[in-house]
């Protein structure tokens, strides 16, 4: 059985709160031990009569690896965009050691059938875990409910109907019901239908004076308000996918000061980027929501900060350059963020409004808390999924650089600070940088 010893390593904690210099060892997929600097590892390995495999990690971060919620995949239906293949090495390259995939495919996720193969084909093809969420109505339509159990049993981990809002409240409150006698997390899209369709932007001077058609940010706050109302009422687990607005942040705080079973995730974009990044109608910045003002940005930072919100992911959501090549209104929306997820979000902590462990906190710990996993920790007998990195090194970011398919990320030609130097799977290197 292999051994590493990966040491000289900055170890961030996110359950503790800390980061301490130290080392690993991983052993059968493990973390055996959390030895701190001052442990004598030539002494230890004598006495247990071992040998390892020894990575020196040069004074850079360990992590526990990024579980990324709401990763967009192309298969079935659009493996030209984006595969399991494709998508899996950008995870890597990015620290990303848990993708947990949409189910807005083409056709969607709504079978057992279905479920089957995508997990077979991520299985095949990706160098990282993957784990599959499934639609939470049939073919995503909001009038039916799929079959919950048989799904959960084919391995769903979460229910979702993505960016298409259940606008019946009686079928919601019906599935949150049914999801909740089994136990199982539903994911929210919180919005107003109604007001935010056809919106490619948030309301406001900018909108105006660039003529396009705008959502108030008060369709978010709509939006969670009535969810919460059925998640009282159903007593169903609930995670509401995008907080993007201030608006919204009071409505989510007295959920939880309620005891209701509610958690929040933010996207990556809209902790870096505002409406004014939009500029002259730049398609790679059209996201679903809108990006918001500076003031939204800066109050859901400080959520992630507090921990109101709980979670930070990439919404990797792959484009072909046919559909962003088109006038801002008729663009697709979304962009990739698997692969440029963490040197992106190192501008918090290199801005100082966010600290590495509440970082990864956010990105780590709390997805697999949410899902019951164990990973995202740096713990004896946690699972050794890990990302080391150097938060300091300068890049210039280059999209066709980028191992997805697609290229679409507003990150094009940005100065950032951080790479990733290693990324382990279950004790496995699949990746080095």
């Amino acid at each position: 059985m292999t051994i590493t010893l990966i040491h000289n390593a900055r170890l961030i904690d996110p359950e503790a709160g800390t980061i301490t210099p130290g080392a690993l060892l991983v052993e059968a997929g493990k973390i055996t031990e959390v030895l701190t600097q001052d442990t004598d590892i030539e002494e230890m390995f004598r006495a247990r009569n071992i040998s390892a495999d020894r990575v020196d990690a040069d004074n850079a971060f360990l992590a526990p690896g990024i579980v990324d919620i709401g990763v967009k995949v192309g298969e079935p239906g659009e493996r030209h965009k984006e595969s399991y293949g494709s998508a899996g090495q950008a995870a890597a390259a990015g620290g990303v050691t848990t993708m947990v995939t949409r189910p807005d495919t083409l056709p969607c996720i709504d079978t057992p059938e279905a479920l089957e193969f995508i997990r077979r084909r991520a299985t095949e093809e990706a160098p990282v875990n993957v784990l599959p969420m499934a639609a939470l109505t049939k073919g995503r339509e909001g009038r039916e409910m799929t079959e919950i159990g048989f799904l959960m049993d084919a391995g769903a981990v979460a229910f979702t109907d993505c960016t298409h809002v259940v606008r019946d409240s009686k079928v919601l409150s019906r599935a949150m019901t049914y999801a909740r006698s089994l136990g199982a997390l539903i994911i929210g899209h919180p919005q107003d239908p109604g007001l935010s369709k056809g919106a490619s932007v948030t309301s406001g001077k900018f909108a105006t004076l660039r003529g396009l058609p705008a959502v108030s940010p008060m369709a978010e706050r709509m939006g969670l308000d009535r969810d919460i109302a059925l998640i009282e009422m159903t007593g169903v687990r609930y995670h509401a996918d995008k907080i993007t607005t201030a608006r919204a942040l009071p409505a989510l705080e007295r959920a939880k000061a309620n005891g209701f079973d509610v958690t929040a995730g933010t996207s990556m974009h809209h902790l870096t980027l505002n409406e004014m990044d939009v500029a002259d109608y730049r398609t790679f910045f059209k996201v679903t929501p809108p990006l918001r003002s500076e003031e939204d940005r800066q109050a859901v930072v400080e959520a992630v900060r507090t921990g109101l919100i709980d979670i930070i992911g990439s919404y990797h959501s792959p484009q072909d350059e046919e559909s962003k090549r088109l006038p801002f209104e008729e663009a697709a929306s979304g962009a990739v963020g698997l692969e440029t997820m963490l040197p992106v979000l190192l501008r918090l902590y290199h801005g100082g409004e966010l600290e590495l462990p509440t970082l990864f906190r956010a990105l780590s710990y709390n997805p697999a808390r949410r899902l019951g996993l164990d990973c995202g920790r740096i713990a004896k007998g946690a699972p050794a999924d890990l990302v080391l990195f150097d938060a300091d090194k300068p890049i210039v970011l280059d999209r066709f650089k980028l191992r997805s398919k697609s290229k679409n990320t507003p990150f094009d030609g940005a100065r950032l600070q951080g790479r990733v130097l290693g990324t382990w799977v279950g004790g496995r290197r699949v990746f080095e940088g």
